[in-house]
């Protein structure tokens, strides 16, 4: 065997100053390769480069942990093809060692887990080697071979210091890792993503058949009752008592209002799937025109209306002309029986975040059953008292989602209501939903 490598020779030479320096500059080179390489397979030959550097070693090597447990050749120099298959799977630690320490074998002689590797350790020309673990939070991930061909102790500084060398390859291998599992949980995703794209085009469709049997199958029987009672009643109005033309005219009204719940029902199912442009929309012009149409209908309320100014934001202005027109029209509405009617539409601020609200001093209602409100065909208050089919909140809180936020309520019975509600609340996306 040689008594010394030229590398080594050159190594004993240095000063201690020119030493830290070398070490530094292999340490550098092996953190700038981590950081710049995608893939950790470009890591290993930095890694063994800084090894020899480090420790003087002639021959390197990296092996990993397979998915069965086994040892196997990841990189290495100057080893032959032979030595590789032969100790290839061979490790001093268990697969589970939680606390591996190096082991360095200065004469392979005295290392029991080496007696069988000793004919072809000489073969190679190997006369001291050392084991360094690779590990990353207590779970061994491989280890580290250097190769001496001439009997070499290592000192502690070069074991400390292969030690920092593997655990910059276990910090690239964890991180590799963690970029793989991504990777999957990515695909895995876009699988998942395809396939609930998939189950919501065929309820759209499901919904589509809905709606047209809403449209057309189910009216036809309710234009029959309806149309047959009023038959009836023309007819034979002068032969029926005042209790048959009274079940007849509850016939007619309830078709009438089934008529009507349908439509909402549509109404509810093409704002869910209609499409949305977003553009700058002035919400203080909308309430102005809502407000001027309900004063066109009722002309003889003096209600009084404020709406605030600078209320321009990123929405599909059709929608939110839908969320101010049903809003306002309940404030309308639920005022109806207050002798000072008052209404406003503005922005206010809690807790460092902005919201839009419409406020009314109607007759409110009691919080413990606000959970209902935004519930389709839920009231709060009876038809004979105030008109609807409890279908307004429920579109409100559809659009107000669609547009990225949500909607509550404030009020108490008899002092009013305020609702509440908030617009992209994580930001615009550049696609509408």
């Amino acid at each position: 065997m040689q008594s010394s490598s030229p590398q080594r020779s050159a190594f004993a030479a240095e000063t201690a100053v020119e030493r830290q320096l070398r070490e530094l500059r292999a340490l550098h080179a092996l953190a700038e390769t981590i950081n710049q390489c995608p893939a950790v397979e470009a890591v290993f030959p930095e890694a063994l480069q800084a090894l020899r550097w480090i420790c003087g070693a002639d021959r390197a090597a990296v092996l990993l942990f397979d998915a069965g447990g086994t040892m196997r050749f990841a990189a290495w120099e100057n080893l032959s093809d032979r030595y590789r298959a032969a100790v290839e799977g061979h490790s001093p630690w268990a697969a589970n060692d939680g606390d591996a320490q190096p082991i360095l074998a200065f004469d392979p002689r005295q290392e029991p887990s080496l007696h069988a590797l000793l004919p072809l350790l000489g073969e190679e020309g190997i006369a001291s080697l050392a084991f360094i673990p690779i590990a990353h939070q207590g779970r061994l991930l491989g280890k580290f071979m250097l190769y001496f061909d001439a009997p070499h102790a290592m000192q502690p500084d070069e074991v400390r210091l292969a030690l920092t060398v593997a655990e910059y390859l276990a910090l690239a291998l964890s991180r590799q890792a963690a970029v793989d599992e991504t990777r999957r949980l990515n695909a895995e995703l876009e699988v998942r993503v395809r396939q609930r794209t998939q189950q919501l085009e065929e309820a759209n469709r499901e919904m589509e058949s809905f709606c047209y049997a809403v449209s057309h199958d189910l009216r036809a029987p309710l234009r029959a009752l309806d149309g047959f009672s009023r038959i009836l009643l023309e007819d034979a109005g002068a032969i029926l008592d005042d209790d048959d033309k009274d079940k007849l005219q509850r016939i007619i009204a309830a078709s009438e209002r089934m008529g009507r719940l349908m439509d909402d029902l549509l109404r509810l199912s093409r704002i869910c799937r209609a499409g949305m442009r977003l553009a700058e929309t002035d919400l203080g012009a909308i309430a102005r025109d809502a407000i001027g149409r309900l004063r066109g209908q009722e002309p003889q309320r003096g209600i009084i209306a404020g709406v605030a100014s600078g209320l321009t934001v990123k929405a599909d202005a059709g929608l939110m002309r839908i969320v101010l027109e049903d809003l306002l029209g309940n404030a309308w509405k639920y005022t109806r029986r207050i002798s000072e009617p008052r209404i406003e539409f503005g922005r206010r601020e809690r807790d460092g975040k902005a919201f839009f609200y419409v406020q009314d001093n109607g007759v409110g209602f009691d919080m413990r059953y606000a959970a209902k409100l935004f519930s389709p065909f839920q009231r709060m208050h009876s038809p004979s008292d105030f008109e609807g089919n409890g279908i307004g909140l429920a579109i409100v809180q559809r659009i107000v989602q669609r547009h990225g936020g949500r909607v509550w309520a404030e009020s108490e019975p008899g002092r009013g209501a305020t609702f509440c509600f908030t617009l992209w609340t994580e930001g615009v996306p550049a696609e509408p939903r």
